[in-house]
């Protein structure tokens, strides 16, 4: 039986939703832990080459002929980022400079990103195309859940519930997106820069990385599903 207060955090289903909710924000959190530590590590384990990551990006850049894209200092620590609007490589100080084995895979894992798009890589065709629909329907969707919830209409929440699903379909597509960019980091790395020692360092580097993005893309889930039960409860209540 549907509690008497309408209001959302009295609706018991709600409340189990949020539970969910927390254990993914805890998996989150272990998750980011678990990339600091990783990257802590082997930050401090310097490559037989001694190349750091601005060089081997730009090797890795001109080897794919893509000379146009310049590579840039950023401030912050694990900010790097491909912009493909800009055609700019970005990478934090300790990347930049660094020439430990973390330096060489995260710089090569944002080259990945570069060479996707030149050679048109679907996913992350997909995905851009998604970004400003999961956008838009995110903004649009939490307006319609809470008319619809404040006015008792569950099939104007519903809706806004479907419009909201657009941004765990980005997050779900930027998966495979991740893990190719890191694929091919790993390829290149292997066959031109690390030992096998090294190598082992950087694929754990980079797979820390990863279970970032499968604990965003849960967290959504979660709150997608607490969402889910919050309009469903309200439903049966009507």
């Amino acid at each position: 039986m549907f509690w008497p207060y309408y209001g959302i955090y009295y609706n018991r289903y709600y409340m189990i939703g949020t539970i969910f909710v927390i254990l993914a924000a805890l998996l989150a959190i272990w998750a980011q832990m678990k990339v600091s530590s990783t990257y802590s590590r082997y930050r401090k384990i310097a490559n037989t080459r001694g190349i750091s990551g601005a060089q081997a990006a730009r090797e890795i850049l001109d080897s794919e002929g893509l000379y146009d894209i310049a590579i840039y200092e950023v401030k912050g620590q694990l900010s790097d980022h491909f912009n493909p609007g800009k055609k700019t490589i970005n990478l934090s100080s300790d990347v930049y400079h660094g020439t430990s084995i973390a330096s060489l895979a995260v710089a090569a894992h944002e080259c990945g990103h570069a060479i996707q798009y030149k050679e048109k890589y679907i996913p992350i065709t997909l995905r851009n195309a998604i970004l400003p629909i999961a956008n838009v329907g995110q903004y649009l969707g939490w307006i319609a859940i809470l008319i619809g919830l404040v006015l008792g209409q569950t099939h104007i929440a519903w809706f806004g519930f479907i419009a909201m699903c657009g941004i765990l379909v980005f997050q779900l597509v930027t998966l495979p997106v991740e893990f190719d960019a890191s694929g091919r980091a790993l390829t290149i790395l292997k066959s031109r820069y690390l030992t096998t020692s090294e190598y082992a360092g950087a694929k754990k580097m980079l797979s820390a990385t990863a279970m970032t993005y499968v604990a965003a893309m849960i967290s959504t889930l979660m709150s997608m599903l607490r969402i889910f039960l919050l309009i469903l409860g309200n439903s049966r209540d009507e």
